[in-house]
């Protein structure tokens, strides 16, 4: 007996998705809970489990947008219908009539040598008209082109930006960071930490916590624009872009600012992990207050990140690089990383726009006041 395979709710605002990649061929034999096809949405990629042991049978193809609770495909779970059918068909073909022997063409009749002389150019003419139409040129070696359709989390992200670039006045600023005390916290702590709490200390939750108290004291910047209103929230969630095959995703820290070192770098590799697997919730991408991105893992050195709307802020890392800097009148190698913040200039002026991000500046130097709130 057939079992349907059916596509989830994955998110209240998302009613169709798309068939990205089927990860079984048509008739492959499935355990329950196997992963059988990848899923696309306007938010995030999933994977498809089977909900019996059977056999796959495919009904939408790669690249259908189905509807969310339509059918994609059907297990069976009694024996093996693949088998069934070949033998089915073999034995139609068998017990079928053979097709009627066609008759031997008789050959054209001798045109009078008379004729030959006029209709020497015509016949050249018919030899040309019903020949088969000539095929398109073949695309020039090294200059193939290849026509891949848009995932729906690529069409979505797309969208956006753009209605961001449109609708938004962005502006980026940018500092730098001497890197020196977080790294000697990282090297003194790192040990312990990772035996406590079986993660490690990392970055990104360093870059949290200053953000946060960036925000704490210029709220513009965890705020939105909502109609004629400025809606500043009182809670902090921010967003960590992250990047994984399927595209990029943007998971938030819900009340980030209850959150320890230890409870960040746990989210954020829970978030990395599930991205790669397609199996982040929808509801974990939306609602963010302010977000991250950091472009250094890749190795940038400088960029001005694009909003995520409706927030009015994105702050950016880039690579640490050992660079000359002058400490005390001498000329010091120092590890440096390039700041920038893009902010809505309709909401954050230019003054307290730089001024959070000296504060991350001096809090990313100095992390020790994270633990005091100075």
């Amino acid at each position: 007996m057939p079992i349907e395979l059916t596509i989830p709710s994955v998110g209240e605002s998302i009613t169709e998705v798309q068939i990205a990649e089927w990860l079984k061929a048509d008739g492959d034999t499935v355990k329950k809970d196997e992963n059988v096809a990848v899923i696309d949405s306007e938010k995030t990629t999933f994977e498809l489990p089977a909900p019996e042991d059977g056999r796959l049978k495919i009904l939408r193809q790669v690249g259908e947008t189905i509807k969310v609770g339509d059918s994609v495909g059907q297990i069976e779970t009694n024996g093996e219908p693949g088998k069934a059918d070949a033998a089915g068909k073999k034995r139609k073909e068998a017990e079928a009539p053979a097709p009627p022997k066609k008759e031997a063409a008789k050959p054209a009749p001798e045109k009078p040598k008379a004729e030959t002389r006029t209709a020497d150019k015509p016949v050249e003419k018919a030899a040309v008209s019903t020949a088969a139409p000539a095929s398109k040129p073949a695309s020039l070696a090294g200059r193939e082109q290849e026509v891949v359709p848009m995932t729906m989390l690529r069409k979505t992200a797309a969208k956006r930006l753009a209605e961001a670039k449109q609708q938004m006045a962005m502006l980026t600023t940018f500092n730098e960071a001497d890197m020196s005390g977080v790294q000697a916290l990282r090297a003194a702590y790192q040990e312990n930490f990772e035996k406590r709490y079986q993660v490690k200390l990392g970055f990104m939750s360093f870059f949290v916590k200053a953000v946060i108290d960036g925000l704490k004291q210029f709220p513009q910047l965890n705020a939105e624009i909502r109609d004629s209103d400025i809606v500043y929230h009182n809670y902090f969630d921010i967003g960590v872009a992250i990047a994984s095959d399927r595209g990029l995703v943007v998971p938030v820290l819900r009340n980030a600012e209850r959150m320890s070192f230890a409870e960040v770098e746990k989210a954020i590799g829970d978030f990395s992990k599930r991205s790669r697997e397609g199996k982040l919730k929808p509801d974990e991408l939306v609602g963010g207050t302010f977000t991250i991105t950091n472009g250094g893992v890749f190795g940038s050195l400088l960029s001005t990140p694009i909003i995520n709307p409706p927030q009015t802020g994105i702050l950016g890392m880039h690579s640490i690089q050992e660079r000359p800097i002058a400490v005390n009148g001498q000329v010091v190698i120092r590890p440096m990383m390039y700041l920038a913040l893009t902010y809505d200039h309709r909401l954050v002026d230019g003054r307290e726009a730089v001024m959070f991000l000296r504060r991350i500046k001096e809090t990313i130097e100095n992390p020790s006041r994270m633990l005091v709130e100075v």
